[in-house]
């Protein structure tokens, strides 16, 4: 019985086995692409040509075929690329050698393998790895290996780096609908490392938590991108007695627990499938499936997918599958059938992408009528034991459909075939592709081996930043709140941050708050938080330090500021402070005027309070601050009003 997720503790996931890894893929901050001078970032969905191409597998360095190749080979996809002439050039397309590695790229990710604390190789050479999936167009991604056997620190203990490579980034999908796959290639040949763990994380909670002591790590660097798609998670899971299993392009870290999850029990579920088709005594060498085709027999029948079908001279098939009764309607991931894993890689490999794309003799919901059912059960010799498929296409697909039945079943007596899957919204994740093997690798004859010189490494190490971790513990301290201390570990504003804390000693709580939580406020509101430089955000703690403001005023001088910059003239730009606090006309008042502010709001108000029964101290105070607060906002600090009012109340009072 299937386990949803948030039902087993640690220890349980420790007893099934579970073992997880990642790949973080991450997009440097680079001004060109990896390979060639085509400027990185630059995405438009405009397009000026298409090209049309056709991928076909090639033989390795040891004269043998990628399995992933080969599938991708029988999809017999037509693959159309958009290209922009502002963002991509004839290397992309193989048509001309690519250029010298991108040096800063290769700095900024030697930085970060220094940071995961890898040993750095002492030359790079870079390799080939083939994509017969279209989202390269030359067939293959040009990457390199640069830093191995790192760790992080997590928790109690280390998790290992198993490596960190440095490689293109491929094209963006548009659309991929039957035969047809679009992508976009303004992406394409971006800078992009990959982050690789050994699989030491053991419950999904931790997998989702090391994913962020990663993306913290690259982000200190504040050279990476950030936004949709800049960062790509692949999770590899397995259970005992199972296999490695890639869950890829999961977009945010918070959706990784629930499908790593879901993973763990779809393994245990397949795992009890093959001990099932086991104790009936099949093997996957000798187990054979049965075609016929039922076409005749379906021509009336009321079935709309399938009536639709046969009228757009489509060919009904039916797979008679020897001992397969109840193992389709075995249930191997929430709300998901083992028959799902069936329709996935006919949807995949034979293109029949329009749902349902298969129906069989436990398929829950209307579909055929018992008669129907029980011709063609009887022209297949079905017994009580036996399962039928059905699935329905033009010839080339519906073949395709039924021999990719026959193998999924084949693999079912095995266990768990080795896939690479795809995650989808619901937490669940279906298939994608074969995992690739190693054949698919092979030396670049292109490009020369890249010498990594100890004075290049020296110079990136005399300015690294400071490690996530080291930061957290250093905000903990000064007492900064956990949401605060999450955004300025990777926040472009830490090094202001600790120049103004350390240089003014201003409270860090202010200006953790100020920095963080109040320019977030003010981007959300509209105002453009760009055009407010660090000079001016020192300038006015600065000012506020020598007492010519309360900490009230912030806001509203950020925002004057922002509104007031402007960033082609440099004076302007950098005086914006101090035309903030001459247009806002905030002059400090005296403790003495405050007092005469107190009593005139206590007289303007006190016939109003009792009249309306506010006459419990605390809500006089409440009404009395708010009030005297509206007036004095800016000039003197709120602690200061509330105890001058405390003071004149008591006096009132007595």
């Amino acid at each position: 019985m299937i386990k949803h997720f948030g039902e087993l503790t640690h220890k349980e996931y420790v007893s099934l086995g579970f073992k997880c890894g990642l790949e973080i893929h991450q997009q440097l901050l680079t001004q060109k692409k990896l390979f060639c001078h085509c400027p990185a970032g630059l995405y438009s969905n405009k397009y000026d040509v298409e090209i049309l191409r056709h991928m076909r597998p090639t033989l390795s360095e040891l004269g043998e075929y990628d399995g992933t190749a080969l599938m991708e080979f029988k999809t017999k996809k037509e693959i159309i690329y958009r290209l922009n002439n502002k963002s991509a050039c004839t290397y992309e397309f193989d048509d001309t050698p690519p250029f010298a590695m991108n040096e800063e790229a290769l700095d900024i990710a030697l930085e970060i393998a220094i940071l995961l604390q890898c040993n750095l190789v002492s030359e790079l050479h870079i390799s080939r790895k083939q994509y017969l999936d279209g989202s390269i167009p030359t067939g293959f991604q040009r990457t390199t290996i640069l830093g191995v056997d790192g760790k992080i620190p997590y928790k109690n203990k280390k998790i290992r780096i198993y490596q960190l490579g440095l490689e293109e980034d491929s094209c963006r999908e548009i659309s991929d609908a039957g035969h047809i796959r679009i992508y976009n290639t303004d992406r394409l040949g971006m800078p992009l490392i990959e982050t690789v763990t050994y699989p030491d994380i053991k419950d999904p909670w931790e997998a989702a938590e090391v994913a962020e002591v990663i993306r913290r790590l690259t982000r200190v660097t504040g050279k990476v991108r950030t936004g949709i798609g800049a960062t790509r998670q692949d999770v590899n899971v397995s259970i005992k007695n199972g296999t490695r299993i890639e869950i890829k392009g999961v977009p945010r870290i918070p959706l990784i627990p629930k499908l790593v999850h879901n993973e763990a029990m779809r393994q245990k579920s397949l795992l009890e499938i093959k001990e099932k088709l086991r104790k009936k005594g099949f093997s996957n060498t000798s187990y054979k499936a049965n075609f016929c085709d039922v076409t005749n027999i379906l021509k009336k029948t009321k079935y709309k997918p399938i009536k639709e079908a046969i009228e757009n001279s489509s060919l009904v098939k039916a797979i008679l599958l020897p001992g397969f009764k109840n193992i389709l309607s075995y249930e191997t991931q929430p709300d998901v059938l083992f028959e799902q894993e069936i329709s996935d890689r006919v949807r995949v490999i034979a293109c029949l992408d329009t749902m349902p794309n298969i129906i069989s003799t436990e398929t829950r919901g209307a579909n055929l009528s018992h008669t129907e059912w029980e011709k063609i059960t009887t022209q297949l010799g079905s017994k009580n034991q036996d399962a039928i498929v059905i699935v329905w296409g033009n010839k080339q697909d519906s073949e395709t459909g039924m021999k990719e039945i026959e193998i999924r079943a084949k693999e079912a007596i095995i266990g768990i075939p080795s896939e690479t899957r795809q995650a989808l919204p619901n937490g669940t994740n279906g298939f994608e592709r074969i995992l690739p093997g190693p054949n698919r690798m092979y030396p670049d004859t292109d490009l020369p081996p890249i010498s990594i010189a100890d004075k290049r490494i020296k110079r990136i190490s005399a300015v690294i930043p400071e490690p996530p971790w080291k930061k957290e513990k250093r905000y903990i301290k000064l007492k900064l709140s956990e949401d605060v201390i999450a955004l300025l570990v990777v926040s472009k504003y830490s090094k202001l941050f600790d120049k103004i804390v350390n240089d003014l000693k201003v409270a860090p709580v202010l200006v953790g708050v100020t920095i963080i939580q109040r320019l977030k406020h003010l981007r959300r509101k509209g105002v453009n938080i760009n055009k407010i430089s660090d000079a001016q955000i020192y300038q006015m703690f600065e000012a506020y330090k020598k007492n010519r403001f309360s900490k009230e005023i912030i806001p509203a001088l950020l925002e004057k500021i922002a509104t007031l910059s402007d960033k082609k003239s440099t004076v302007h730009y950098e005086l914006g402070f101090e035309k903030a606090y001459k247009k806002l006309k905030i002059n400090p008042i005296s403790i003495k005027e405050l007092q005469i502010e107190i009593k005139n709001a206590y007289k303007t108000y006190a016939k109003v309070l009792y009249k309306s029964k506010v006459n419990m101290r605390p809500r006089m105070e409440r009404f009395l601050m708010g009030k005297i607060m509206n007036k004095v906002i800016g000039k003197v600090d709120g602690k200061t009003v509330r105890n001058e009012l405390k003071k004149i109340l008591n006096n009132y009072g007595r």
